[in-house]
């Protein structure tokens, strides 16, 4: 199984980010669309990602995962500001970011990752960089006048209340992109 623990944001804060996100898609896809966008119902916070994970271990995993989410407290969040990665030079991936309110995002994915671990299910040791992809470039492309188009948006506060275990369906979702399906969701203290 390909899976990931996430953060999924409120109907609501995805609901700003669209309105913030659509028209500037629009116009870009009517114009020969540089970028793949992430569509609306995949956006989500990757605390830790998961690319094999064997069937039977899914329980073993799922407790950790909510042992672990009972430790952490429910943190404050906003999506503001834009990035992209590996930088703006020759970026593969346009983001939001995440600003942390209250709470500590890096704190709970460490414990996440440990847990994860613990349980047999090796996650990725990419450097934990909270955003949300917004798209994917095509190829390596000079996005700084992307990242300025989205640099101002400040969407609502919101409370994380819980993290979810989700399965990635490669090839599964609209345009050959991943389908995602939550497996299980853990609240947070």
């Amino acid at each position: 199984m390909r899976l990931f623990v996430a953060i999924v944001p409120p109907d609501e804060v995805l609901d700003d980010l669209a309105d913030h996100v659509d028209p500037r898609r629009f116009a870009d896809e009517e114009g020969g669309s540089e970028l793949r966008w992430t569509d609306r119902h995949q956006w989500h916070i990757t605390l830790a990602f998961l690319a094999d994970v064997p069937d039977w271990r899914l329980d073993d995993l799922t407790a950790a995962v909510e042992a672990t989410a009972a430790r952490h407290h429910a943190p404050v969040l906003r999506l503001a500001g834009a990035g992209a990665f590996p930088n703006p030079y020759a970026a593969r991936v346009l983001y939001t970011g995440v600003e942390q309110v209250r709470g500590d995002l890096g704190r709970l994915a460490s414990g996440i990752r440990t847990a994860c671990n613990g349980a047999g299910a090796s996650p990725g040791g990419a450097r934990f960089h909270p955003h949300v992809t917004l798209g994917r470039f095509r190829r390596p492309t000079e996005a700084t006048r992307w990242i300025r188009a989205f640099d101002a948006h400040e969407g609502p506060v919101w409370q994380a209340t819980e993290v979810a275990l989700v399965e990635s369906h490669l090839g599964q979702g609209r345009g050959h992109r991943p389908r995602y399906e939550v497996v299980a969701t853990a609240p947070l203290a």
